[in-house]
């Protein structure tokens, strides 16, 4: 019975930590709904997000994994399915597991409608060979402009604080043979539906081979990150928290103070032990009261395979996952640190500081604590902020689909049932899409429409687009409104609707990466609908995309921030409302330009919303807008200080460029001053200087 309630505190403390179940399913819904929209030819695209981020994790210092396979070549296991399979304009490879380790092939180009895999082809055996290890070169050499370190198969590279593992690949929408004893396997767990599902969604395979064959530079080894994917989202929410547990305690007591090249134990392993145990049917009925009963039998399996130096892969049995890693010493000492763990007892949880803290304090201090239901767990508030921050980090590719595909895609969706997440999702999405078409095809327009009936009628579906997408997103996405009419020169309007938007801004309750005032939030909008929550008290960054025309002020940064391998310029809304607000004056009132560049400075250097990793691009506006009025020496100076921030848009090298122009047309013309004249621009520099100090 005591074991039942610490297994219900624990429940309780995981819920707190890893997620409640609503919370687990808005992250899956939010990450499989943008994937469809975002992938291009569904979901047999070029790349989809895995590991723990896919699968509902949101723990601290998690990496987000990701898998990106060439869209134009097929992977089969015999020529047979060749001959079936209509492979015009893809290039096919075909796979050979004889000599290889289990769980790894060799892959032999057959036909080849893409040059550039040539060159990550070799000779050998009257056969052309597709080198796992030429390949892996060869797609490093396309990321352009990014810092990485190859992390096993995969680049490592970090954005904005979050470290992102992209492995480079290849898929199959055939079930390997080796992994066909896994169908028979599957008598209790999981359903009929999900092994269905996962034996036609193939399989993939990533750059790396196996280091104890004799091809390691040459072989692939097999990835089943979309069937794992499957099988977490197939657990109930014990045995997800139990998964979640089991990596908690790799990373806060079992891998403590051990250097990352060091460990033998990663969370694959713990993984692939939830998913044995669970399969084995040990516990019939996974529920809270038993949450540590789970976690302690898969413990005492991973010990066993310790013992043995052998961790079957759940698929491929026969690939022993110790194998590389599992030497003598390191089992023997692996060993040992486990069994002195075990010894003592399944109460060695408490040393796990996450997890065991709260046990402690809610069981030792309140033996009669019961567990509650999940919703009363955290408040509206944080459940709200977590959701907005989730559906903010949903990103859209514009480049690789045209915006009438992303309409289309949306329209199908709509025809099938979805969760009240993925409607939201859909939702915030449809928004973007309809922003991103609006200026995408306004930048295409020619002089020739300028004059004639056509462009009236395309401006008023414009504005009608812009508006609707307001209406449904957040109050930052007013801004676009903005932008358009201040690029079609209707400054008087966008000057309306950037009041408007200021008094939204600065109303209490407002959550901008987070919610600062949760009980003016919930005053404000507190059982209100997701949608009016969005629009009355939400607020992003604006997002302007790669080659698609916003405002031309910002062109060479968004130019330079691409070619430095970003996606978008991220901007926080009220930097852009005040820069907007600038622009519109310059061109009506001089002196309410002056008062609007003055708002901008003070919101740059004296607003607190605007997070330190993003500052990048508010310096560098300030200085825009501070040349456009006349004064370079405060413009030069916001640009040094936006060099010193932390690159998160990639615009330093045009941002260099700014202030080196600068720099060149003084000096151009310091031969045209008199001597006072040049006392006088050296004293106002070094007061510049002064005051930036």
């Amino acid at each position: 019975m005591a074991l039942q309630k610490i297994s219900q505190s624990t429940y309780k403390g995981l819920c707190l930590k890893i997620g409640t179940q609503e919370q687990v399913c808005f992250r899956r819904d939010f990450v499989d709904i943008a994937e469809l929209l975002s992938t291009p030819k569904g979901i047999n695209g070029t790349g989809i997000k895995t590991g723990s981020w896919r699968e509902g994790f949101r723990l601290k210092g998690s990496d987000i994994d990701c898998i990106n396979w060439e869209e134009n070549a097929r992977v089969i296991w015999n020529k047979f399915q060749w001959q079936v399979d209509s492979f015009h304009e893809y290039t096919v490879v075909l796979c050979d597991c004889s000599k290889s380790p289990p769980g790894y092939v060799l892959l032999q180009m057959i036909l080849l409608h893409h040059p550039f895999l040539l060159s990550a082809c070799i000779g050998y055996e009257h056969a052309l060979l597709f080198s796992s290890t030429k390949y892996r070169a060869l797609r490093g050499s396309t990321l352009h402009g990014q810092n990485f370190i190859m992390h096993g198969p995969c680049y490592r590279l970090e954005e904005g604080g979050v470290k992102y593992d992209l492995a480079f690949g290849l898929s199959s929408d055939h079930w390997p043979p080796p992994a066909l004893g896994w169908i028979d396997r599957c008598q209790a767990w999981p359903p009929s539906t999900v092994v269905a599902d996962i034996v036609r969604s193939g399989c993939h395979f990533v750059s790396i081979g196996s280091k104890v064959g004799n091809h390691t530079d040459n072989e692939w080894r097999i990835s089943f990150s979309k069937a794992e994917q499957k099988l977490v989202y197939a657990m109930n929410h014990t045995q997800f928290l139990t998964y979640g547990l089991l990596k908690l305690f790799l990373k806060e007591v079992i891998n403590k103070e051990i250097k990352e090249e060091n460990t033998v134990l990663s969370s694959y392993h713990m993984k692939t032990a939830i998913f044995w145990v669970i399969q084995q049917n040990t516990i019939p009925n996974w529920n809270p009261q038993n949450l540590l009963e789970g976690f302690w039998i898969c413990f005492k399996l991973l010990l066993k395979w310790i013992y043995k130096g052998v961790c079957p892969n759940f698929f491929i049995p026969e690939n022993n996952l110790f194998l590389e890693k599992m030497h003598s010493e390191a089992q023997y000492t692996t060993f040992n640190r486990l069994y002195d763990l075990y010894e003592k007892g399944i109460m060695v949880i408490l040393e796990c500081p996450s997890i065991g803290s709260y046990i402690y304090d809610s069981f030792v201090f309140d033996p009669r604590l019961s567990l509650s239901t999940e919703h009363m767990m955290i408040s509206e508030a944080a459940f709200d902020e977590e959701l907005f921050q989730e559906i903010n980090n949903s990103v859209l590719y514009p480049h690789k689909l045209k915006p009438t595909e992303y309409i289309e895609r949306v329209e199908k969706l709509l025809r099938f049932p979805l969760s009240q997440y993925k409607i939201l999702m859909l939702q915030r999405l449809t928004v973007r899409i309809l922003q991103i078409t609006v200026f995408h095809f306004n930048s295409k327009r020619t002089d020739a429409l300028n004059v004639n009936k056509q462009m009236y009628i395309l401006d008023k579906m414009y504005c009608n687009m812009l508006k609707i997408a307001a209406k449904f997103g957040f109050i930052s996405d007013m801004l676009y409104i903005a932008m358009y009419f201040y690029i079609t020169c209707r400054y008087k309007e966008a000057i309306c609707i950037i009041n408007a938007t200021k008094v939204k801004l600065r109303e209490p309750g407002l959550f901008y990466l987070k919610i600062l005032d949760q009980e003016g939030y919930i005053e404000a909008v507190s059982g209100q609908s997701w949608s009016i929550k969005m629009r009355e008290a939400a607020a992003a960054d604006v997002r302007l995309h790669k080659n698609i025309l916003y405002i031309p002020e910002l062109t060479p940064e968004q130019v330079y921030s691409s070619k430095n391998g970003r996606h978008f310029l991220s901007i926080p809304p009220v930097v852009l409302l005040h820069m907007l607000e600038f622009l519109c004056y310059n061109q009506m009132d001089a002196v309410k330009a002056r008062t609007a560049l003055q708002n901008l400075e003070d919101v740059v250097f004296m607003d607190d919303r605007i997070p330190l990793f993003i500052s990048d691009i508010s310096l560098s506006i300030l200085g825009i807008c501070y040349l456009m009025s006349g004064n370079p020496w405060p413009a030069i100076l916001c640009y040094i200080q936006s060099l010193k921030q932390y690159h998160r848009n990639g615009i330093h090298e045009i941002t260099a460029m700014r202030m080196l122009g600068i720099i060149y047309r003084i000096m151009k013309n310091l031969s045209a001053l008199s001597l006072p004249e040049l006392h006088k621009l050296l004293e106002k520099c070094l007061q510049y200087m002064i005051n930036a100090l």
